[in-house]
């Protein structure tokens, strides 16, 4: 085993481009799937290089370092399009878990219970990834292929999440349905972004995790919103089919797939006319 903890990306780049390794930050997923006291193998720790735990605006949108913990997402002074992932970030294990998982982590374990890609989804948040090949963006989409899968190369590293401007505009809101209130992994979770103009739902964003192999974006759905007032009455016009058909629900200990696609239906009505009532309140 060899382990190194670099300050500079460009030394992190080199070590892992002649290293076959893991990378590491919060290590709050790596270390509950062994049952070792030391991890196996070699280990490049990130969490010395300064520029991975940048939070910042820039003139593309938002940007997320790569070993931003979900303590630092809370702290933040972040604008309304990132209170849903604040809130998933309380939600994310116990307060030592906040203060060490990192934003990176989550998305690199790609489990289909990850409190915070849906919101991430829901901003349309792309991935940026560097190695001494190069640097590539790619869309958290496509970035996670399946449970526990993503598209990363073995030579590279996440650098930020990256959420573009037009999608940093209206508010959000996030639910998550699990056994008990803390410390659990989800049975159905939402994450939903509106932006709404003069009474007008002007952008619609839903995103679903823990009820399918992988979280979705319910399109279809967000589609039958965008034009219509901010009221209940328009969250009501959303049918069972237009959030339903998109999820393909999954079967274990925790729910039948037939209770998660019932639970996600009404969660997401639940968060979306949150999201509404906000509206009309403000305007008011």
């Amino acid at each position: 085993m060899s382990y190194f903890r670099p300050t500079i990306l460009e030394d992190a780049l080199d070590w892992l481009s002649t290293h076959d390794a893991r990378i590491v930050a919060g290590s709050t997923d790596l270390f509950p799937s062994t049952d070792r006291q030391t991890l196996d193998g070699h280990i490049l720790d990130i969490t010395a290089i300064e520029e991975l735990r940048e939070l910042m605006q820039t003139d593309k949108g938002w940007s997320i370092g790569a070993a931003t913990t979900w303590s630092d997402i809370i702290s933040s002074d972040l604008p309304p399009a990132f209170y849903g992932l604040k809130l998933a970030a309380r939600e994310v294990g116990s307060i030592q878990i906040q203060n060490a998982g990192t934003v990176a982590g989550n998305i690199c374990n790609a489990s289909p219970a990850a409190d915070g890609i849906p919101c991430l989804l829901s901003l349309d948040s792309s991935v940026e990834l560097i190695s001494v090949r190069g640097r590539r963006s790619v869309p958290l989409a496509s970035f996670i292929a399946g449970p526990r899968k993503t598209t990363i190369a073995s030579d590279e590293i996440i650098t930020r999440i990256i959420a573009p401007q037009a999608s940093c505009q209206g508010t959000s809101h996030f639910l998550k349905l699990g056994a008990r209130k803390y410390l659990i992994i989800s049975i159905a979770m939402v994450a939903t972004r509106l932006l709404v103009e003069d009474g007008i739902i002007a952008q619609a964003a839903i995103s679903v995790g823990a009820c399918t192999p992988v979280a979705v974006r319910l399109t279809e759905a967000e589609t039958a919103l965008v034009g219509k007032p901010a009221t209940p009455s328009s969250i009501a016009s959303i049918s069972d089919p237009m959030i339903q058909n998109a999820l393909l629900p999954i079967d274990d200990i925790r729910a039948t797939g037939e209770y998660r696609s019932m639970a996600s239906t009404e969660l997401v009505r639940r968060s979306l006319n949150r999201l509404v009532s906000k509206s009309m309140e403000a305007a008011a």
